[in-house]
């Protein structure tokens, strides 16, 4: 009786490169591994990877807008306040029962929420980005494609309160000039506000939208990727049978 060498080797041979290519599996809790194990799979999973990893960048993207929007809402807030504290004293300086020396604390007070509306608006800045001090936009990206972008626009506030900030009434501002700077302000920056609120809104609906669609892209990505434990068990224990009638 002979026994072909060669041919029982590579019996071998090929059951302990299924015995490695299962344990492969079953460490990384793949079936693909790589392009060996199914080519058309392993490019659709590259797809996939690829939209997952863009659509989580994109997630990460979205909240920075959110968070410029609310610093940006923040700061609009604040001034907002100032402005309603110096309409509040404008009438206070307009009794006539007050002294020169009445009106003049009633302008030092005036004055400090002037510098600290100026002080707000230098300051209210993200990651170095001036929001309240420059008009322009700042864009993000909020999907894989181009054209899926959200812009938060910056204002030059202090420009357009310029008129608040000029109220003096120990210096010839007439109440009825400066009623009309505080209540023109007020419309501004409740303007400025409902923009920031608005695109708050869009960059949330963005960020529900890009993580159910990041869900699903990895849902189905670990389907086709995804390793049957108790199959490649089970085709582990055969090849181990088959191995031992090898031998």
């Amino acid at each position: 009786m002979q026994i072909n060498n060669s041919s029982s080797t590579s019996l071998i041979g090929q059951i302990q490169e299924k015995q490695d290519n299962l344990l492969e599996k079953l460490a990384s809790g793949k079936k693909v591994n790589n392009a060996l194990d199914d080519a058309a799979a392993q490019q659709i999973i590259d797809r996939l990877t690829s939209e997952v990893e863009g659509n989580r960048q994109a997630i990460n993207n979205v909240y920075d807008g959110i968070s410029v929007a609310q610093v940006a809402e923040g700061g609009l807030g604040s001034i907002n306040d100032d402005v309603n504290r110096i309409r509040e004293l404008t009438l206070q300086s307009g009794s006539g029962v007050l002294s020169s020396g009445d009106r003049r604390a009633i302008q030092s007070e005036i004055t400090q929420l002037q510098e600290n509306i100026s002080q707000t608006i230098e300051q209210t800045n993200f990651a170095g980005k001036p929001l309240l001090s420059e008009n322009g936009s700042l864009d993000f990206q909020s999907g894989a494609s181009t054209e899926q972008s959200i812009s938060v626009n910056t204002r030059d506030i202090s420009s357009e309160l310029s008129d608040v900030l000029a109220i003096d009434v120990t210096a010839g501002t007439s109440i009825e000039d400066a009623l009309g700077a505080t209540d023109a302000a007020i419309v501004t920056l409740g303007s400025a506000r409902g923009d920031l609120g608005a695109t708050q809104n869009r960059f949330e609906s963005a960020a529900r939208s890009l993580t159910q669609s990041n869900i699903n892209t990895a849902e189905a990505r670990s389907r086709i990727q995804g390793l049957d434990f108790a199959q490649a068990a089970s085709e582990r224990a055969s090849n181990d049978v088959l191995g031992q009638a090898a031998l």
